[in-house]
């Protein structure tokens, strides 16, 4: 990446309180307390990618509560650019309460009713550095509902236009709409404005939902996050609509990149033991994206995602326990590597 620009990433989306339970390996109905910690998406990574030496910029709402006051407290404290942290007066900052129960039950409860992130117009990108990013990153649960919608769909093609990548989070989080299926329709309405697209194979299969046998399946069954498929049809046609990459996160083994002109490179990951995945996939974000805006290479850029994932999966939280630089290259530098 070549473009000089005021700021390295600029991240779209949402922003809450994340609490954890601190009764690791509890059933939910017997956890007797909770850690706080900065949560979301978008602000999840423009966390990770700061700690590792980006100049991030973050555009979301928050509300005129308590709440906000510590997302963006904790958020200046990291040095993430927050002027476009806008408050949103009569809606609330959201909260995500998780549960922790490893190896493989993580259950979560978003509370997400009138939340001030979904509130981001067209004036607030308008008012955002998007032509003066390298970057803008943004999840799909940013199109979930008015006026985000439209404000992230307008971003992407504001961000197209002025030479600034356009890195989608596909992000599928069924129970953020009110109809699954329009997940994908969504998705696929913004394809054409995105650079890079990063996923798991259900949601890369999610957002291609097309067939119309599937199309009649009810919200319940479109519902489970296990969305099957043949994902490398799926990949095929994501990267017929304009992106140049998809890189296809495949747990423990790692990651791929698919290349529009047909070449694929295997990333391989970094095992360990897990003790919560909730947030690694942020992780991930920050560090492929770091390497990415360094020009590093697809397969380097990658393995530092990788590696970035594979720390957060041994902490507590999310953004608070982003890696740094040093942090992560020590991490790598003893298994092998990028």
């Amino acid at each position: 990446m070549t473009k000089t620009a005021t700021y390295d990433t600029l991240h779209m989306g949402r922003s809450s309180i994340d609490l954890y339970s601190n009764d690791v390996g509890a059933p939910f109905e017997e956890i007797t307390s909770f850690a706080a910690y900065v949560g979301g998406s978008p602000t999840n990574i423009s966390v990770g990618a700061r700690r590792l030496g980006l100049k991030s910029a973050l555009l979301t709402g928050l509300g005129e509560d308590p709440v906000g006051d510590f997302i963006l407290a904790f958020l200046e404290k990291e040095g993430v650019e927050t002027r476009w942290c806008l408050r949103k007066p009569g809606h609330r900052t959201s909260a995500v309460v998780l549960g922790i129960e490893p190896p493989d039950k993580f259950p979560l409860v978003y509370y997400r009713d009138n939340c001030a992130d979904i509130e981001l117009t067209i004036d607030d990108v308008l008012a955002a550095p998007v032509a003066e990013s390298k970057s803008l990153q943004f999840a799909g649960t940013n199109l979930s509902k008015e006026p985000s919608r439209s404000a992230t769909m307008f971003a992407a093609e504001l961000a197209q236009r002025s030479g600034t990548d356009v890195v989608l989070d596909i992000d599928f989080r069924p129970y953020q709409w009110r109809d699954p299926r329009a997940f994908g329709v969504a998705i696929r309405a913004i394809l054409p404005q995105v650079t890079v697209v990063i996923g798991t194979e259900d949601e890369i299969n999610a957002s291609m939902l097309t067939d119309p046998d599937q199309m009649r399946l009810t919200h319940s069954q479109v519902s489970d996050t296990k969305v099957s498929g043949d994902v490398k049809a799926a990949i095929a046609r994501i990267l017929e609509m304009g992106p140049k990459a998809v890189v296809e996160k495949v747990g423990a083994e790692g990651a791929r990149i698919h290349l529009a002109g047909g070449e694929v490179i295997d990333a391989p990951g970094y095992p360990v033991e897990v003790y919560n995945i909730l947030g690694a996939g942020d992780a991930f974000g920050a560090g492929f994206l770091y390497g990415y805006v360094k020009g590093w290479g697809w397969r380097k850029a990658t393995r530092l995602g990788n590696a970035c994932g594979a720390i957060v999966v041994t902490k507590h939280g999310c953004a608070n326990f982003m890696p740094t630089y040093d942090e992560v290259m020590a991490f790598v530098n003893e298994r092998g590597g990028l």
